[in-house]
């Protein structure tokens, strides 16, 4: 099993976005998450287009963050 399997959060926009599209054309199977489903599943069928195996998952990583640590997310670069 040689293929590599990527995980990219914030992925629908700006430099995620990027890399999950420079991923694709590396022949990866990537996984994107997001907040917005819709956003996430055209993204998914771009990547498709492009030959890679993609699925979207929808999360908030935020949350996460501030579960994990006790701390908002803008209090964790103070």
């Amino acid at each position: 099993m040689n293929t590599r399997v990527v995980l990219i959060t914030g992925a629908l926009t700006g430099i995620g976005r990027a890399t999950a599209l420079a991923f694709a054309q590396e022949g990866s199977r990537i996984v994107i998450s997001g907040r917005r489903e819709e956003e996430g599943e055209k993204l998914v069928a771009e990547l498709r287009t492009l030959g890679a195996e993609a699925e979207f998952i929808r999360s908030d990583v935020r949350y996460t963050v501030r579960r994990a640590s006790g701390r908002r997310p803008a209090q964790l670069s103070r």
